[in-house]
């Protein structure tokens, strides 16, 4: 077998084999296919695309490239969440606790954030003690005991993507649908879960950025995941503009105790209540979505959810009276308000961009060797369609020094204000579970 026949029956249009797609993965794993190869190989999928026994093959051939997660001392259904990305995504902070105190085993990986804010470890360790440097016996025995671990990523999980993904970061190649499907899928398929929950960002803060897109991506990967005997569902949500208020890491988390008390931002409430749903039904421990949610809802309401994220950062080394005093988490010494320029209705918050104003505050990485300050960020007070006075305060900055005009200006130019009243934007597009 040679790359070169491989890369012209790309090219032209042909499916590729279950062996040859193995033959391309293992070869360029272990250095005898050169990156001009794999380069060309990754724009003829882009041009030609792949059908969905190839887009399976090529995911399965990235899992075997390197470690796997064996979970299967774990009792229960393991289910797992997986986000496309977005600004003040908190809802693995809430879903964890909120899931797992109904009983429903969360084993979840995570990984540090290289973009906006930190990464779900990030803001963990926002909360003194907490460490997810544990072993994998020790991350078994949590799980079965508490229902709920968090894990760093393995170093040798799915090298075969890593490798792929940096070629095709500098060949243009990113945006390809069966290349970003199968990058995400061997991840959490390698990482172990049984079922996988999968909340595809669509909107300004999103890697998709069109409904059309996003739902597109979504399918791929529920047929990816259904097709290698993971029970697979995705729901499409809003990233228009951040989710939640906060955004910043232990802002992040001071927000996701507000959520699992009950108290939280109706938006980001509610993404975790849809999520949460498709998790405990995937799980076996709820026969309809309406009786997940309800599950769910009494959980909030008696305590028990905020009770079960006491246990998990004890379990892990945390310091658990965060939890009923936030006030011990990091604090920016300043804080200093965005105040309205005119009355009106917002109108727009380009959910990127106010997540880069949140990084040159320090709340994320430039680079992989930027240090993330875990006190900074922002937090909201109108999102859109809400009305607003000239000099109310659109948001908080919290910041670690008072010289913050470079941030302002980003801020103020992409939140607008309109004479007229505007809807708020639909929070949950789809939900696709076939």
């Amino acid at each position: 077998m040679r790359m070169v026949d491989l890369i012209e029956k790309k090219r032209d249009g042909k499916a590729l084999t279950t062996e040859e797609i193995q033959f391309v993965i293992d070869g360029y794993t272990k250095g005898a296919i050169p990156d001009y190869q794999m380069s060309a190989f990754a724009m003829a999928v882009f041009f030609q695309d792949m059908n969905e026994q190839e887009r399976a093959d090529l995911t399965m051939a990235m899992v075997q490239s390197g470690d796997t997660i064996d979970l299967s001392a774990i009792e229960g259904i393991k289910v797992d969440k997986h986000s496309t990305g977005g600004v003040g995504d908190t809802t693995t902070l809430v879903l964890g606790p909120l899931v797992a105190s109904l009983g429903v085993p969360v084993a979840k990986m995570s990984g540090r954030g290289l973009g906006h804010t930190g990464g779900t470890i990030d803001k963990l360790e926002s909360i003194s003690g907490f460490h997810v440097e544990i072993s994998n016996d020790e991350f078994i025995q949590l799980v079965n005991e508490h229902k709920l671990a968090v894990i760093g990523q393995s170093g040798n999980l799915t090298p075969a993507d890593k490798k792929l993904y940096a070629l095709r970061d500098v060949t243009g190649t990113v945006n390809s649908i069966p290349l970003i499907a199968s990058s995400i899928m061997s991840k959490k398929i390698a990482a172990g879960a049984d079922a996988i929950c999968l909340d595809v960002k669509t909107g300004a803060g999103a890697f998709m950025k069109t409904i059309e897109g996003s739902r597109e991506l979504a399918q791929a990967m529920v047929n990816i995941g259904n097709s290698v005997g993971r029970k697979t569902m995705a729901v499409i949500s809003d990233m228009s503009q951040p989710l939640g208020f906060a955004v910043g890491n232990a802002l992040e988390v001071r927000e996701a105790i507000d959520t699992l008390r009950g108290v939280g931002p109706e938006d980001l409430t509610e993404l975790c209540l849809t999520l949460g749903s498709h998790m405990v039904v995937l799980a076996e421990k709820a026969s309809s979505l309406e009786e997940a949610r309800q599950l769910l809802l009494e959980s909030i309401k008696t305590g028990k959810a905020i009770e079960k994220f006491k246990t998990f950062l004890r379990a892990q080394g945390g310091d658990d009276s965060i939890v009923d005093d936030p006030s011990k988490l990091p604090q920016a010494p300043f804080t200093i308000e965005l105040p309205a320029k005119e009355d009106g209705y917002v109108s727009e918050i380009v959910a990127d961009e106010i997540g880069i104003a949140a990084m040159l505050l320090g709340a994320g990485r430039a680079t992989k060797e930027s240090t993330i300050d875990l006190s900074v960020g922002i937090v909201l007070h109108k999102k859109i369609g809400d009305k607003v006075k000239k000099g109310e305060s659109l948001l908080t900055i919290h910041a670690n020094q008072e010289n913050v005009v470079e941030v302002k200006q980003k801020l103020y130019s992409n939140i607008k204000i309109s004479k007229e009243k505007i809807e708020a934007p639909i929070l949950i597009h789809e939900e696709i579970t076939l």
